[in-house]
């Protein structure tokens, strides 16, 4: 991952322009924003994240002893680099925040860097962890795409993403059932007919849970996280995202 994340960082531009139609397909940013599966895959951290992601649901902190219990012997010796790994694969491929509650307490808190709460989506199997790293991503290539994709473009995506070297680490069994129906049911996705489309074609949104539970600025500054970019490089997105708080936060002044 950390090659293809540097050779995605020598390619790209310095300054990003309007989204175009092959950037969903050909974007570095959005290449290495896929190879994040491969971060919760480490054999380190199997059985340790899923653990993690229920102490993040049911707002619970997780000990240093709880850590290192949750993970082979032989990676238990030097908990610095263990600790740096749970933290970048929490950061990167979830959205979530691992913070110590003081200098003095061996005591973990979790806390969502994106806002997202994943709520009815945890299980206890790797599909969930899958499921919601797909969310992140989803969400990502819809405010790329302008805030909407067609339901083609989406299925091009998940297509190539099956393609990838890694795809054995995507294990979500029926993908566009999750999409479709779970993730509209749960909110996080809007499914619809594309306004005056004939024959009839689909697109996916942000649904309304998404929009408030997170903003495009969380979104964006995930993205340039994951990139080690500033997110002011991505003109046009950070732009509107600018935009969108600046108009929160006037209806929230007019609503005082």
């Amino acid at each position: 991952m950390r090659t293809a994340m540097a050779s995605s960082q020598s390619n790209r531009s310095s300054e990003h322009c309007i989204p175009q139609e092959e950037d969903l397909w050909t974007s570095p940013d959005l290449l290495v924003l896929q190879l994040l599966c491969p971060l919760y895959q480490d054999k380190k951290l199997t059985k340790l994240v899923p653990i993690l992601l229920h102490k993040f649901q049911n707002k619970k902190p997780i000990t240093k002893r709880e850590i290192q219990h949750n993970v082979e012997p032989r990676h238990r010796r030097d908990f610095i680099p263990l600790f740096k790994a749970i933290c970048e694969c929490m950061c990167l491929a979830f959205g979530i925040d691992v913070q110590k509650v003081d200098s003095h307490s061996k005591k973990y808190v979790l806390l969502p860097i994106l806002g997202l709460t994943y709520n009815g989506m945890l299980g206890d199997d790797l599909q969930s962890i899958s499921k919601i790293n797909l969310l992140v991503v989803i969400l990502i290539i819809i405010f790329w795409k302008g805030n909407h994709i067609s339901e083609v473009d989406l299925g091009e995506f998940l297509r190539r993403r099956e393609m990838l070297p890694e795809r054995k680490c995507f294990v979500i069994g029926e993908p566009w059932e999750f999409i479709k129906k779970d993730l509209v049911q749960l909110q996080y996705l809007e499914y619809r007919q594309v306004p005056h489309s004939d024959p009839a074609q689909y697109e996916f949104l942000w649904g309304p849970r998404t929009h408030a539970e997170t903003s495009k600025m969380k979104v964006l500054e995930h993205l340039a996280k994951v990139n080690r970019r500033d997110p002011g490089s991505y003109t046009h997105l950070y732009a509107e995202a600018l935009r969108e708080e600046q108009e929160a936060a006037h209806s929230c002044a007019m609503g005082q």
